[in-house]
């Protein structure tokens, strides 16, 4: 049975981390305080370019995907120490709302010094009751995954799998690949329906944000997402050399 070339998925991921880069490099220009394109509508077509480009990978991911569900749950064009933290080939949706309170929390000393900057720190009492319902929401749908995920990989013990593996171990046939096929096409599903929620729980924290807050979201969220795939290669050469 052939292998997959991984090469177009491997080439598709360092094109979106290009342009999370880039989306980081307008963000952070927006957001700066000394910055002219500070008004409403500029940020707001910012944060709506921001989520389109999300959008569009989902799409282009959701795509490839079925031809090698497996590589988009555990990528190999990610660290180890990055494939440990996904949830489901991703960050966990709940991750945006967590994201939410540690910059709060992180710009709540400026605030509190008269510091009126209109960011997160700055969330309305209305905004917070939205955002904790989002959250209790987007863990609900979280734990159902955990469900799904479970039966994937319980069924593996279940027919056909273990008794062909019990006759024979390790040939490979005919029977066993479209076995194999029906469990890769579930994967799919799931992964799928994770991107989904995915890309429905960031529009909805977008949606109870000011473009401001939005911007400042999304900064925290880009930098950490770059900061984890660099850290986790950088920390791959370090038990190298280590070893080595």
């Amino acid at each position: 049975m052939a292998s997959t070339d991984h090469r177009p998925f491997r080439c598709s991921f360092h094109s979106w981390m290009a342009q999370q880069q880039q989306d980081l490099d307008e963000l952070v220009e927006a957001f700066s305080a000394d910055s002219p394109a500070t008004d409403e509508d500029d940020l707001a077509r910012l944060r709506d370019k921001c989520v389109a480009n999300f959008a569009e990978y989902a799409e282009r991911r959701a795509a490839m995907s079925r031809q090698s569900p497996p590589c988009f749950l555990s990528p190999p064009w990610c660290s180890a120490f990055e494939n440990a933290f996904m949830w489901v080939g991703g960050c966990r949706p709940s991750l945006f709302i967590r994201l939410i309170y540690h910059v709060c929390g992180s710009e709540l000393d400026a605030f509190l010094r008269g510091e009126r900057k209109g960011n997160l720190a700055e969330l309305t009492a209305r905004q917070l009751e939205m955002i904790n319902a989002l959250h209790c929401k987007t863990v609900k749908e979280e734990d159902k995954f955990a469900t799904r995920i479970a039966s994937l990989q319980e069924e593996i013990a279940d027919e056909p799998l273990a008794t062909m593996a019990k006759q024979s171990v390790g040939e490979w046939s005919g029977e066993v690949e479209r076995a194999m096929v029906a469990h890769e096409a579930a994967m799919v599903e799931v992964l799928l329906a994770a991107d989904r929620l995915r890309m429905e729980t960031l529009k909805e924290v977008m949606g109870i944000l000011t473009p401001l807050q939005a911007v400042d979201l999304l900064i925290a969220a880009k930098k950490l997402h770059i900061s984890m795939h660099c850290w986790g290669f950088k920390r791959e050469e370090q038990t190298s050399t280590c070893t080595n």
